[in-house]
């Protein structure tokens, strides 16, 4: 009984071991299968918030001029939205709750209008003041340690998005940029 375990177990183990050679002939194509519906396709949200802070003058041309790092990357259709630190307020508990608005804003001043706007390329931004009188009248309340917050925000996400684009909360939440992750930036 042994001797015909261990034959059949060496005719085995022999077959398993020749089964090498070239392959076959492909089999026939199958049937096709019917389509499905397709999904939607997933946005790649990498979205950032900086946050700036300088001062206009007539040495700077009345310009904050920021040029994105080799970290953050700016494609030219991305939304590049700029917000500035308008004022703050009391949240009823002591605690200062800041006011931010987006750009371009005006001030009617005594002296005329006077706008914050910026333009950017996919490798800068621009903070300017434009008025309709002379700047170097312009009081440091107005000029000196402006903050602004730039929010870059991937094309594709803002064009699909519901979120509040003239409201840098919302667009923070929508981003999943929270207040710790904001690099922070002074210019000189």
């Amino acid at each position: 009984m042994k001797k015909i375990g261990l034959i059949f177990s060496t005719i085995a183990i022999a077959l398993m071991t020749s089964c090498e050679g070239p392959a076959g002939p492909p089999g026939p194509p199958g049937f096709d299968g019917r389509d499905g519906l397709d999904g939607l396709d997933g946005v790649n949200i990498l979205g950032t918030v900086l946050e700036i802070e300088g001062t206009f003058s007539a040495a700077n041309d009345y310009t904050l001029f920021y040029e994105f790092p080799n970290t953050v990357e700016v494609f030219e259709s991305d939304l590049v939205l700029v917000y500035i630190l308008w004022d703050q307020t009391d949240d009823g508990n002591g605690q200062p709750v800041d006011i931010w608005r987006l750009l371009p804003q005006t001030r009617i001043l005594n002296q005329g209008l006077l706008q914050y706007n910026y333009d950017h390329t996919f490798f800068d931004v621009s903070v300017f003041l434009e008025s309709d009188f002379d700047l170097s009248t312009l009081q440091p309340g107005d000029t000196d340690n402006q903050v602004f917050r730039i929010a870059i925000v991937p094309a594709e996400y803002g064009q699909t998005s519901r979120m509040d684009l003239s409201n840098i909360e919302s667009v923070m939440a929508s981003l999943k940029v929270d207040e710790k992750d904001i690099h922070r930036i002074t210019l000189d």
